[in-house]
C-alpha cells in the first residue's frame, strides 16, 4: 500500500529516506491521478523493502506542491539521496514507471 506523504512528514519520510522515493502528486478531482492510483498501488507492494512509494494530496499539502514547483497532476518525481533525480508528468503505463524505480535502485 502506498504511503502518504504530507507537508509535516515530508522532510523525514522523503528528504531523507536511505532509499529511493517515488511520490505522486494528485487530487481527488483529477481523472488521470485515478488511473494512476492503483499503479501507485501495485508498485508499493512490488517494492517494498526497496524503495517508499507514496502520495501527496496537493490541495491539503500545498507546501511541498509549490517547493517542487506542482503544476500539472499527476506528476511523480523520482527522489533518491533527498534530490529529485527523475520526473514523469501525466499518466503513463506501469512499465515506464517500474524502469524508473528500477534505474534508481
Amino acid at each position: 500500500m502506498a504511503l502518504e506523504f504530507t507537508d509535516l512528514n515530508f522532510e523525514e519520510e522523503v528528504l531523507k529516506s536511505d532509499k529511493p522515493v517515488v511520490v505522486d502528486f494528485w487530487a481527488e478531482w483529477c481523472g488521470p491521478c485515478r488511473m494512476v492510483a492503483p499503479i501507485i498501488s501495485e508498485l508499493a507492494d512490488e517494492y517494498q523493502g526497496k524503495a517508499k512509494i507514496g502520495k501527496v494530496d496537493v490541495d491539503s499539502n500545498p507546501g511541498i506542491s509549490a517547493r517542487f514547483g506542482i503544476r500539472n497532476i499527476p506528476t511523480i518525481l523520482f527522489i533518491k539521496n533527498g534530490e529529485v533525480a527523475d520526473k514523469q508528468v501525466g499518466a503513463v503505463p506501469k512499465s515506464v514507471l517500474a524502469s524508473k524505480i528500477d534505474a534508481l535502485l
